[in-house]
């Protein structure tokens, strides 16, 4: 008896295991190889994944369907969960254009689309900074029911240089933000020195040393954020975000970035689901 009770819950394990496979939001089962043959990945039979990686390796997923890019328009996020707390800095790419840093000792990494044109995605990498053996519990997407809306609250230009030059985006501008909300800097990465292979944005509440805690994911130790060449960095911004911008407004810095604007991109519910909240 004690037998078929054991046999029983196994059965069960395993067929709650494949119901999370199954799961059409989960991608695990789209990662299934690597950028570079000096790594290897392994499925586990919990539906993990133990990727084994090199510095600026990749485990990747194909997320083409019938060979064609997919579109994740009515999709709000990505997310990517790790078994335990990661050790080295990694980045998430989709189709070589949204990234999305995490710093050591986080357990999720998740990069919003908030508006961002993801209707041609054909493949998701991860990958580690130092080279580390990952152990992933899970990829999934978020549906969305949002629209975004964008406003420019400074137009300008402005060359950091190493950590030479910045700019100040008055409390004035600020004034009907929320929890929830994004900053978006659009700019380009300046290639004037060869030496420079990185490029980073600190931002911080004016007349104070603290920085955002919408992306302190993404901050290493001296409080700046890695940023990768697709032109466009985004920061969520929390209730304690909105509070201090709201008082003190929001200075601007960092290592060769020329950045030429930045917008308030603000999150409201899609007309559909506000006819539907009212029927």
């Amino acid at each position: 008896m004690k037998q078929l009770l054991t046999l029983m819950a196994a059965l069960v394990l395993v067929g709650c295991g494949l119901r999370n496979n199954d799961d059409p939001l989960t991608l695990n089962s789209k990662f299934d190889g690597t950028w570079n043959i000096h790594e290897s990945f392994v499925r586990n039979d919990d539906g993990t994944i133990t990727y084994k990686s090199i510095p600026w390796g990749g485990l990747v997923g194909s997320m083409r369907e019938r060979n064609l890019p997919v579109d994740w328009s009515d999709y709000e996020s990505i997310t990517v969960e790790f078994v335990e707390p990661i050790k080295a800095a990694i980045q998430l790419v989709i189709s070589g254009k949204l990234r999305i840093w995490g710093k050591p000792g986080i357990t999720s990494l998740t990069c919003y689309f908030d508006g961002q044109d993801v209707r041609n995605v054909d493949e998701v990498a991860i990958q580690s900074s130092e080279g580390e053996v990952l152990k992933i519990k899970r990829v999934f997407l978020t549906p969305g029911n949002s629209v975004w809306e964008s406003t420019t609250i400074w137009e300008g230009t402005c060359s950091f240089g190493n950590w030479e030059n910045g700019f100040e985006i008055p409390a004035s501008q600020f004034t009907d933000i929320k929890e929830g909300d994004k900053l978006e800097f659009i700019y380009e990465i300046d290639t004037s020195n060869p030496d420079v292979t990185y490029w980073q944005f600190k931002t911080i509440i004016s007349s104070t040393d603290k920085t955002l805690e919408g992306n302190n994911n993404e901050l290493n130790n001296w409080g700046c954020a890695n940023v990768g060449e697709s032109g466009v960095y985004r920061i969520f911004l929390t209730a304690n975000d909105v509070k201090e911008l709201k008082k003190l407004g929001l200075y601007v810095n960092g290592y060769y970035n020329n950045v030429s604007q930045v917008n308030l991109v603000r999150k409201g519910i899609a007309p559909e689901k506000v006819e539907e909240t009212n029927s």
